[in-house]
């Protein structure tokens, strides 16, 4: 606005004071709020930045013309973010100017300055902030920045983090100090005080009524492992949080409460005001923790206005990052996996499939579960290096065969490394050989029908999976070794059958295989809901199973393989009689050479179709063929 726009405009809003919070480079605009309330009879209240500290953090300069003449004399590329408006000066010397990024408004008059400037391109950051350290220092290693230029715009300007994220990246920080005869003001404090004066009543002033809330990763429990930034914060805290065994050593019970799950946690802070909470959990915060639900659940009593608060996350030192430093190895080409809390699945083949294996655990009886399973799956030749109640004065760092896993009874904390030295590759996709199944007498489906029909579930993560008339469990074996979080119901009646898939679930270390002896579909009720289902024999029944299948998951994907003529004839009325999409019915037949007298003949197996679509909704019965 120009003056006399303004002066319009608190005539017109009948207003009992005028704050004046502009940037403090701003002079332009507050001199014309001076003049524009001349004669007026409302008090004008200037808020000013608070700058404290910057001048032992950065090099100062009175003017942008004496810290243009200074970056003549640096060399690498310069992050402006003064603006537009004094660019001029920095682009009289074109050895400044030509490793000058601008960072300026996304507005047509800004980039036009730029241009007109001979600022142009990559040269140009076009960007509204406030921005974070962060943000700041991605910026300042994207661009590969010697020098940061900013003005001392206090904390409301993105100041500090600006001149931490110069610290973080080792770029220097070039300060314009504020302009000569810059008037003074008052604080934030100061001027809800005056305006409460003058208004005469009290207003609620966020600094007193808004909660801090910080959740903080403690490391493995001894404060001496806490981040610098995580011991301030509990240092400061009026109330601290998380469990007994975090907080023991804080002392100070009348401000420490053994709870960190949000159903406990919320109501404390409910009535709590204008104090800081800070909320520990064992490790870092963003590392198989607690943290994530408490953030998510704070945020959204936030949002719907029950919780007045601000909240944060401050990282901490993982148990892995430390057990990893204790016996010098690396964690970043390992694997690593949480036990705390859940049952693992298929542990046998992650740690087949990798050099060094991380482990989480709850208790001893989780690395007892480690020497068995490792025990079971013939894997002797591993190491499990056990680190106990990590950095505590009784911390013990062994390695164990494991049997020595399976007997160990002293309970506490561990993080468990195995280490492999015979690593199998784990296969990316499905294909077992027919002969690597315990089979029997019961029916299987062949390795080649198999392959085809699991391409035709077009399975995806955390898939459930019905696999109907599963005789010896090979498709099943097949569907839950691509991920372990697909979980598979094999489902079948006969006993032997029974019998045989659950020596191959053994046999292939598959935990992620349900086995139901039932009949389909009444076993098929009460079950997680399937997104694919696998029939491979239906016992003449497969209306009435497709029928449950469709009740339980109308978007399901089915595949069905169909030996005789008369499965055959009733998938023409399947078709008909279903909403379905993305349906395919192809016939496969495989031949296999044999030896026989020095010559290869080819010998052909049974042909077999595949029926594969997708419900597509509730039935549509109008369009049944009855007689048919």
């Amino acid at each position: 606005m120009e003056q006399e726009e303004i002066r319009e405009f608190l005539q017109k809003g009948n207003f009992a004071a005028v704050v004046d919070a502009t940037h403090p480079y701003a002079q332009r605009i507050t001199s014309s709020i001076k003049e524009a309330m001349k004669g007026m009879d409302i008090p004008r209240l200037r808020l000013k930045r608070e700058e404290d500290g910057y001048k032992s953090q950065a090099v100062c300069f009175d003017s942008n013309e004496i810290c243009a003449k200074a970056l003549e004399q640096t060399a690498g590329n310069i992050l402006l973010t003064t603006g537009s408006r004094d660019l001029e000066i920095y682009c009289r010397s074109r050895q400044v100017r030509d490793r000058l990024y601008v960072r300026v408004l996304p507005a047509p008059e800004s980039i036009s300055k730029c241009i007109e400037q001979g600022i142009c391109g990559r040269q140009i950051i076009a960007m509204q902030g406030p921005f974070s350290a962060e943000m700041n220092e991605a910026m300042i290693r994207q661009y590969n920045i010697s020098c940061l230029v900013t003005k001392a715009s206090g904390s409301a300007g993105g100041y500090e983090e600006k001149l931490e994220a110069a610290k973080r990246t080792g770029a220097k920080a070039y300060v314009i100090g504020r302009p000569q005869g810059s008037e003074e003001g008052m604080g934030f404090a100061e001027v809800c005080r005056a305006l409460e004066k003058i208004c005469g009543r009290v207003f609620v002033r966020p600094d007193d009524t808004c909660l801090e809330i910080i959740l903080a990763g403690a490391g493995m429990g001894d404060k001496n492992c806490l981040t610098a930034e995580v011991q301030q914060a509990v240092h400061r805290a009026d109330v601290l949080l998380g469990s007994k065994r975090l907080l023991e050593q804080w002392g100070g019970k009348d401000r420490c409460h053994p709870f960190y799950e949000a159903a406990q946690v919320i109501p404390i802070l409910r009535n709590m005001k204008g104090k800081t909470a800070v909320i520990l959990f064992s490790g870092d915060s963003g590392f198989y923790s607690g943290c994530a639900s408490l953030y998510t659940a704070l945020k959204r009593e936030i949002g719907e206005k029950r919780l007045k608060a601000s909240v944060r996350i401050m990282p901490g030192i993982s148990s892995v990052a430390f057990l990893a430093a204790c016996v010098g190895e690396s964690y970043g080409d390992g694997a690593i996996y949480s036990m705390h809390g859940k049952d693992l699945c298929n542990l046998a083949q992650k740690i087949k499939g990798s050099e060094k294996t991380f482990l989480l655990t709850s208790s001893v009886r989780d690395v007892n579960r480690i020497g068995r399973i490792l025990e079971e799956a013939e894997m002797d030749d591993c190491r499990v290096i056990t680190g106990y109640q990590l950095s505590n004065k009784n911390q013990k760092i062994r390695s164990l065969t494991p049997q020595q896993c399976c007997g160990l009874k002293e309970e506490g904390l561990y993080t468990c490394l195995v280490k492999n030295p015979s690593v199998r590759e784990r296969k990316a996709t499905h294909g077992i050989e027919d002969e690597a199944f315990i089979r029997d007498k019961v029916p299987m489906t062949k390795e080649e029908v198999r392959d085809v029909s699991i391409c035709k579930l077009k399975l995806h993560q955390k898939a459930v999976v019905y696999d109907i008339g599963s005789g010896t469990g090979s498709v099943a074996v097949e569907i839950a070794g691509l991920r372990d979080d697909i979980q598979v119901f094999a489902i079948e009646r006969k006993k032997e059958a029974v019998s045989l898939i659950r020596k191959n679930r053994e046999r292939f270390r598959l935990e992620n295989i349900i086995i139901e002896e039932t009949e389909a579909p009444e076993g098929l009720f009460g079950l997680p809901a399937a997104s694919h289902a696998f029939i491979g024999g239906s016992r003449g029944r497969l209306k009435e199973i497709l029928d449950a299948l469709q009740h339980i998951n109308s978007r399901m994907r089915v595949v069905i393989n169909a030996v005789s003529i008369e499965t055959l004839c009733e998938l023409r009325e399947i078709l008909q009689q279903y909403k379905i999409k993305d349906e395919e019915l192809l016939q496969i037949q495989v031949s296999k050479a044999r030896k026989a007298a020095g010559y290869h003949l080819m010998q052909a197996e049974n042909p077999v179709w595949i029926c594969a679509f997708r419900f597509a909704g509730e039935r549509d019965t109008s369009s049944w063929d009855i007689e048919g």
